[in-house]
């Protein structure tokens, strides 16, 4: 991607669906037995595709066209899941406990995703172990079998959203009561939720932490709407603060974004918060603040590049400090290739703000990185190359097209092109 930067952007945004919801409720069709899941606002990427053709690998039908997919389930499917799509992304782990709940048995290799750090499935071993599974690691792979889940009690150590998600769904067909505690709060937890209601699941979750699940025989036909992805809001929300720019983002639901809103504000941002949309209006430069990531409702580890980018070129200095993920600065030496005056020290980021950033050669490690860098590339002077853009499109919906609505000078080259020059005509 290259892009020629310092541009104030404005315009108008519309968000996508959310990936991180759009996945679980997918998985979760794999509960239905000859019945048929119909789903809105499902963003067109990488990642959900691959959900697409893993739910395709184990026996259903998936059609998916202009946001809408129809996922039909027939009485009998798979129940071994093909190691070249469950390493491609981290959320192939949430088919093992739909699977465990509708077949009793799951062969799951580790699943793959990206290198931001240590990802552990233990909590959803240990979770559907509790539930009565009998889990075995072969070769890479989890080999777990059930005669029959059983309701109980689950502890979860760390409220992580892929377990409170997986464990949910087998807890769909236990006998008795499943009760989750310390569970996550993700508005994307609460969408499940929703979508498993939909299809006849008896669940009570007050966001308090603790959700009740009713086992039940079968599940039934349903449809379910994705909400608004707050990563994707956030990350054009701001490419305003960083441009200077005046850019509204449209279709989404503000309170989902509380934390960023507050720290924007906090760092002198000048916002305007509607029901549905969010503008951010040429501020300046905004003063340093310091945050820690946290589980929601706390400041998201997903927006912590972004906002460093904000940070970046901030007056005086922040300190981000990562409390989720220990390999979540991979973007920082690319941060700094282009200007940027950032230290760590252990899970802590140290970011003396700079007036200006400069185009530079760098390469997306993450999906959030990679946002990160697009956001650096918008700010800066002269021209910027993002390379390994695979990481970029498995979370965000046509990225370039969207800025260029906006003001940006950006475009996709071909592989074999060189990305060079300060210069570049719009793109058609």
């Amino acid at each position: 991607m290259k892009i020629i930067g310092g541009t104030p952007l404005k315009g108008r945004i519309y968000a996508q669906g959310a990936k991180n919801a759009a996945l679980p409720v997918m998985a979760s069709a794999i509960l239905l037995k000859g019945q048929k899941l119909t789903l809105n606002r499902v963003p067109n990427l990488l990642d959900v595709v691959t959900m697409a053709d893993l739910i395709r690998s184990l026996g259903a039908s998936v059609m998916f066209n202009d946001q809408v997919m129809e996922i039909s389930t027939p009485s009998e499917i798979s129940w071994e899941t093909p190691p070249d799509l469950v390493r491609k992304m981290r959320a192939s782990s949430l088919v093992l406990g739909p699977l465990l709940a509708r077949c009793g048995k799951a062969i799951m290799p580790l699943p793959g995703g990206c290198s931001i750090g240590s990802r552990p499935i233990d909590l959803h071993l240990k979770g559907l172990t509790r539930m009565g599974a009998s889990i075995e690691l072969v070769h890479g792979a989890v080999h777990a079998e059930a005669n029959g889940l059983k309701g109980c009690r689950i502890y979860l150590d760390f409220p992580s959203v892929g377990a409170t998600e997986n464990l949910m769904m087998a807890a769909v067909f236990a006998k008795g009561e499943t009760v989750l505690e310390n569970t996550a709060r993700e508005p994307e937890i609460f969408n499940l939720v929703e979508s498993l209601r939909s299809m006849g699941a008896l669940i009570e979750a007050d966001g308090t932490g603790v959700i009740k699940i009713q086992g039940v025989d079968s599940l039934q036909s349903a449809s379910a709407t994705i909400i608004p992805d707050r990563v994707e809001a956030s990350t054009y929300i701001l490419a305003g603060a960083a441009t200077n720019g005046e850019v509204t983002v449209a279709d989404i639901i503000p309170n989902h974004i509380d934390s960023l809103l507050a720290k924007l504000e906090e760092a002198g941002a000048n916002l305007t918060v509607g029901e549905t949309e969010v503008t951010i209006h040429p501020s300046g430069r905004l003063k340093a603040v310091s945050l820690k990531t946290l589980p929601y409702p706390g400041f998201p580890t997903d927006f912590q590049p972004q906002v460093m980018v904000a940070l970046c070129l901030a007056e005086g200095t922040s300190i981000v400090q990562e409390s989720v993920f220990q390999s979540r600065f991979l973007h920082v030496s690319e941060l700094n290739k282009m200007g940027a005056k950032i230290d760590i020290q252990s899970n802590s980021a140290i970011i003396n703000g700079v007036e200006s950033l400069a185009g530079a050669d760098v390469v997306a490690t993450d999906l959030r990185a990679g946002a990160a860098l697009v956001l650096a590339g918008l700010a800066a002077h002269d021209a910027t190359c993002v390379h390994r853009l695979g990481h970029i499109f498995r979370g965000y919906e046509r990225l370039e097209e969207k800025l260029r609505t906006i003001g940006a000078n950006i475009s996709i080259l071909p592989e074999a092109e060189e990305c060079k020059g300060s210069s570049l005509s719009q793109p058609s």
